[in-house]
């Protein structure tokens, strides 16, 4: 395999004994004390390692194939490919990237609901031939520029839970449809995709998605397609409580919709699963302002006010930048205070966490607690490791692993490319 991490001029650091993430931190600190006081990630790349762990435990023998725009760094991209996933892409540049590695054109496919026809071009020419689909207008696309793709018609998915219901995806009418066309075009469908959202927390709409999957399924068949691909989508959020939930629900349903499973192949596409945990994000405080709730916003006022203050931080790290999720909505969690044990009597205030544009969207967090903080304080938020508004500035990231987690992939008798250990700096094994 080529395009391994040290060909990306990525270094990673092994870390053994007693070290911590926080003495990582620390480290990197005290180097940016002494330089620039910028923001910057660490990733610990073997919580990718672990993550895959618990996915075989309880997911097996359900392949991973990785969303790029979940978090497209290359080192992400590099490890996952050694430990043997497959790969979701729905952009020229993130095939580009994808296919650097040495992935195996089979071991991609080719999403995204608006395709350019150069990026189709593209992949054809590159030799990815499975696609998603839902829709005419991209199927007639997809023929025109690469009749040699195999099509994984995307489902829509019903529920109670009004997120999942606006899921991306066809009817099963609109599928009969398609089908229906891509005979004529004499282009191959070989499956169905659907999508549950992690968040969705009304697991009946497993059972609507696989009773629909099954029904595509004979549909297809009846149209003479090999139906041979069941893609259950990327509904995994990085808990092991939240993937044994689905686990549990979705195992029985696929053994007695499709009892001839062993002739089926079950993929998924677990992101943030993977990614989430992987990366911490460490911000310094750059500018700060006392408010209060009647209209006073001037620091030195406050102070000769009995009211209690609230305080805005401005931080170096925005949402043009590692909070960008926070432009979709997504709650950012309030992050820790770096070197700080709170006591019993320290008093805490209401604070608000912003960028430092004067941009009314650079709010990060809306409320939280927080002791009163000073310019050049560090904050650290954790699970910053899902990045899906892609080409965003990042900082810098620093990369780290821990011996003990490349122990728990051999323990499992997880096979993985051997340039896994190298790039890594785990030594071979006997």
């Amino acid at each position: 395999m080529k395009g391994l991490l040290d060909e990306q001029n990525i270094t990673v650091e092994l870390l053994e004994g007693g070290t911590t993430l926080g003495d990582v931190i620390d480290k990197h600190i005290y180097e940016q004390v002494l330089a620039e006081k910028s923001a910057f990630l660490v990733a610990n790349l073997g919580v990718l390692m672990q993550q895959h762990v618990v996915w075989q435990s309880y997911m097996a023998p359900m392949r991973p194939f990785y969303p790029v725009k979940c978090n497209s760094d290359p080192a992400v991209i590099g490890v996952l490919a050694a430990l043997g996933t497959g790969f979701i892409c729905t952009s020229k540049t993130e095939l580009t990237l994808v296919l650097g590695f040495g992935i195996a054109p089979g071991d991609i496919i080719f999403a995204g609901g608006c395709k350019q026809l150069s990026h189709i071009k593209y992949a054809a020419k590159s030799g990815v031939k499975l696609f998603v689909c839902d829709n005419e207008v991209e199927l007639c696309k997809i023929a025109r520029c690469h009749p040699g793709a195999r099509l994984l018609l995307e489902v829509a998915t019903a529920s109670e839970d009004q997120e999942t219901s606006m899921a991306p995806g066809c009817s099963l009418k609109a599928c009969r449809h398609l089908l229906e066309c891509a005979k004529e075009l004499d282009m191959q469908v070989v499956g169905i995709r659907f999508q549950v959202p992690s968040s969705c927390r009304d697991f009946q709409a497993y059972s609507h998605a696989v009773a629909d999957a099954q029904s595509v399924f004979d549909m297809g068949v009846e149209f003479g397609f090999n139906m041979r691909i069941l893609d259950i989508g990327s509904g995994f959020s990085g808990s092991e409580s939240h993937l044994k939930q689905v686990q549990s629900v979705l195992g029985p349903l696929l053994k007695a919709s499709f009892p001839d499973l062993p002739g089926v192949d079950v993929i998924a596409e677990p992101g943030s699963f993977y990614v989430s945990s992987a990366f911490t994000l460490v911000v310094n405080i750059v500018a700060k302002k006392a408010t209060i709730r009647d209209g006073c916003d001037h620091f030195q006022d406050v102070l000769s006010l009995d009211n209690e203050p609230e305080f805005l931080y401005y931080m170096n790290d925005g949402v043009y930048g590692s909070f960008a999720n926070r432009l979709l909505d997504r709650t950012i969690p309030a992050p820790s205070v770096h070197k700080k044990v709170l006591t019993v009597e320290e008093p805490v205030f209401a604070s608000s966490l912003w960028g430092t544009t004067s941009d009314e969207l650079e709010q990060v967090v809306e409320r939280c607690l927080l002791p009163e903080l000073s310019v050049g304080d560090w904050l650290v938020f954790s699970n910053m490791g899902v990045h899906d508004l892609g080409g965003l500035q990042q900082p810098p990231v620093h990369y780290i692993s821990f011996a003990d987690q490349w122990s728990k992939v051999q323990e499992a008798g997880i096979s993985c490319n051997c340039s896994l250990k190298n790039c890594l700096m785990i030594p071979r094994c006997s």
